[in-house]
């Protein structure tokens, strides 16, 4: 699962997964996206060029400057993964609720 692995490495940083978060509300100047962040542009597009990297990303040149645009596929087969790990969490709740009412 070569892309799922690179869905989770570019999620890993913070940074990105601010980015992405920024994106969800429309697409976006580099330097718009860049701005809130204490770090030089460059740096910013260095985290831009990982998520479009892992498919998250999609970039168009207008004229002079760089739009970015949420691609959420990949985040979708992400959740799908985690989404098989959710039996296993619900039971364990189940069990904890059930213990902590015979405590009681």
């Amino acid at each position: 699962m070569p892309d799922l692995d690179q869905t989770f490495a570019a999620l890993s940083d913070d940074t990105r997964r601010a980015i992405l978060a920024r994106l969800c509300s429309g697409e976006a100047a580099l330097s718009e996206i860049a701005a809130p962040f204490d770090m030089s542009q460059t740096a910013v597009s260095k985290h831009v060029r990982v998520l479009t990297d892992a498919g998250l990303v999609s970039v168009t040149k207008r004229g002079r400057t760089r739009y970015c645009a949420l691609r959420a596929a990949p985040m979708k087969q992400a959740a799908d993964w985690l989404g098989a790990y959710k039996q296993f969490w619900e039971a364990n709740f189940d069990s904890l609720a059930r213990y902590l009412e015979n405590e009681e």
